[in-house]
């Protein structure tokens, strides 16, 4: 069992496999050709394979994005003043 909640999920279209073939066959088997719609478990990149956790939401929503100089990028301890 993994030892947190998703909390942000996703629907996906459960494919076939001969749509999955099909879907391959019309893409001349390049999987940069395939539509995002057509792929269920995406290991070619890191595109959608994380949810987010309940602290990273509220991070997300308390964040200040206006520039590099905001609250946020101060606090990351990123900035070469910190």
């Amino acid at each position: 069992m993994e030892p947190f909640r998703a909390k942000v999920v996703e629907p996906i279209l459960l494919t076939t496999r001969a749509q999955r073939e099909q879907a391959l066959q019309r893409a001349h088997h390049n999987l940069f050709n395939l539509r995002a719609e057509e792929v269920t478990i995406d290991l070619l990149t890191d595109s959608g394979t994380g949810a987010l956790s309940a602290a990273q939401m509220a991070a997300a929503m308390l964040g200040d994005e206006s520039y590099a100089g905001a609250r946020s990028f101060h606090r990351s301890g990123t900035s070469s003043g910190t």
